[in-house]
């Protein structure tokens, strides 16, 4: 486009951002339509493909091994060298991109920060100008922040010890209503990559990092072939060495646990590593085993542990899958939240995460997620017992790990049922969590845990499949109860008019309850499945 030509890109119903010139400048657009137009063709086709494949796991209910790609799992070949900026991961700190968040996960001693643009944000305009905003000014080491409410300052600590950042962007399935490129919506995986490495690929290879990502939600290796295919454009474009980019996948859907070796195969020139992400794998289970009868219904989500024998395949075959290929195997989030005014609360929540942590670093495990400062020491603790002064345990290849297909689907073999707690607590957390993410916040402390979008997903994909399966409470109050949607409103109901109460009708009224009590009932007991409540939700965003 010759300079000083028009942007292609649409800005469309977004309240102007603070300073977004800076970020929506015109290159960047320019970059943004580039993306756009060569690529999103692509994930249109891939999506159809999901919903394919899920018809298909609908119509036969099982799932195994591809045929078709055996070969990539019998071949010999390992991913890229991995860059000294991201050799230890021991532990990472996950959170969104606001100012507070950002200095903190700057100055917390991690590893690795998980810069969120996906579950841990709502996508407001805001937040999606102003996290990248944040991300800059954090580079650049002008970004700092005053609390109004209780006048503490944050600023970043010394330079040499911010960790290494890693961006999650969001979804495929997800799209941009404020950007459009020949009058259709960017989606928002390539609108938050490309803002983030179009402004800041450079500045990181000078910093001796590198433009360095977390990709989620991906169902299959072709997904992993497309963004391969992203980032060789995106690194031509922009005139940085090819490989500059390293990624890490999460595989926290079901359909990508049968194809991880793929998946690290198709970004093998920019692979990092794999992550296991707990919720959201849950979620993909019973999204897609939905309507496979008894044997696939999953009880409460509390009661599923990593340790719940399809998680132990799933774990175990990731750990063995990455070290096989030379890549990290990344663990899950140790979602606590620390109570600094209730020791004995404070300890629980400690040895929580201590047992979980010391599991993930002997099963083999290189690192881990936390997702508050304080926990950051007491994960490092049980990977240093581990490591040493090694960076990681990439040697240890796993080669007593065998996992079949049917063991990573093999939900009926857990030890616990669904529980009428369990259903109140689907609904709790299900309702305060939307309300939240209405407000334009991703992580909330609920409950004691830090929660995110992968929560509300498995809390209202529960109900949904506990009323479609028929599945019988057998701790009701009032003694045996059918889970119905009757049933579900009521409790849903009870917990409304606790909330009214507890927070009074000014501070009730001034919130998004209402809203998020009716969308929470609504993709939990629609007939009609939808895919990923952000959807629906996004509509009602501000």
């Amino acid at each position: 486009m010759p300079a000083g030509a028009p942007s292609a890109v649409e800005i469309v119903a977004a309240t102007p951002v603070e300073r977004q010139e800076e970020v929506l400048t015109d290159g960047a657009l320019d970059f943004l339509a580039a993306l756009h137009r060569r690529f999103t063709p692509s994930r249109d086709e891939l999506m159809a493909q999901r919903t394919e494949r899920r018809a298909e796991i609908a119509r036969t209910s099982t799932i195994g091994f591809l045929p078709t790609t055996a070969h990539v799992r019998d071949g010999d070949w390992t991913v890229a060298d991995c860059p000294p900026a991201l050799e230890d991961r021991r532990v990472e700190i996950t959170g969104p991109t606001d100012r507070k968040m950002t200095i903190n996960a700057c100055n917390s001693g991690a590893k690795v920060w998980l810069a969120d643009f996906e579950d841990a944000s709502a996508p407001t305009w805001e937040n999606v100008v102003g996290g990248q905003l944040n991300l800059i000014a954090a580079y650049e080491r002008t970004i700092d922040f005053t609390d109004e409410s209780s006048g503490k300052s944050y600023k970043l600590g010394p330079a040499e010890q911010m960790p290494a950042v890693v961006m999650r962007p969001r979804g495929w399935h997800l799209d941009e209503r404020h950007l459009r490129v020949d009058g259709e919506q960017v989606p928002g995986a390539l609108v938050d990559f490309g803002l983030y490495f179009f402004h800041n690929a450079q500045r990181l290879l000078d910093m001796g990092k590198g433009p360095y990502f977390y990709l989620p939600k991906l169902e299959s290796h072709l997904e992993a072939r497309l963004w391969n295919e992203i980032f060789v454009f995106a690194q031509d474009y922009c005139g940085v060495p090819q490989g500059s980019v390293r990624a890490t996948v999460l595989i926290e859907t079901i359909t990508a646990a049968y194809e991880m070796e793929e998946i690290l195969y198709e970004l093998r020139d920019h692979a990092s590593g794999l992550n296991a992400g707990r919720w959201d794998y849950l979620f993909s289970i019973v999204k897609n085993f939905r309507d496979a009868g008894p044997s696939f219904v999953l009880p409460d989500r509390n009661a599923v542990t990593m340790t719940a024998p399809f998680m132990r395949a799933y774990t175990e075959l990731l750990v063995r899958t990455c070290h096989k290929r030379g890549a990290h195997a990344i663990g899950g989030m140790a979602a606590q939240i620390p109570n600094r005014r209730d020791p004995e609360a404070n300890e629980k929540a400690f040895a929580k995460v201590r047992a979980d942590k010391d599991r993930e670093a002997a099963d083999g495990f290189d690192g881990s997620w936390v997702a508050h400062p304080d926990l950051v020491p007491v994960a490092q603790e049980s990977f240093d017992a581990v490591l040493g002064d090694r960076p990681n345990q990439k040697d240890r290849l796993r080669e007593d790990v065998e996992v079949t297909a049917e063991e990573l689907i093999d939900v009926a073999s857990t030890d616990a049922v669904p529980t009428y707690a369990g259903l109140r607590n689907a609904v709790q957390v299900g309702t305060r969590y939307i309300e939240a993410w209405l407000r334009g916040s991703g992580a909330v402390a609920i409950f004691g845990l830090m929660e995110d979008a992968a929560t509300a997903e498995i809390s209202r994909s529960q109900i949904w499949q506990w009323v479609n399966a028929g599945v019988v409470l057998r701790d009701a109050p009032e003694g045996e109860l059918r889970v119905t949607p009757e049933l579900v409103r009521r409790v849903a109901d009870e917990d409304l008019a606790e909330l009214r109460a507890e927070l009074g009708d000014e501070t009730f009224e001034a919130g998004e309850w209402q809203r998020a009590h009716e969308l929470l009932l609504r993709v939990a007991l629609d007939e009609k499945y939808e895919p990923f409540l952000t959807l629906p939700a996004y509509e009602l965003l501000g």
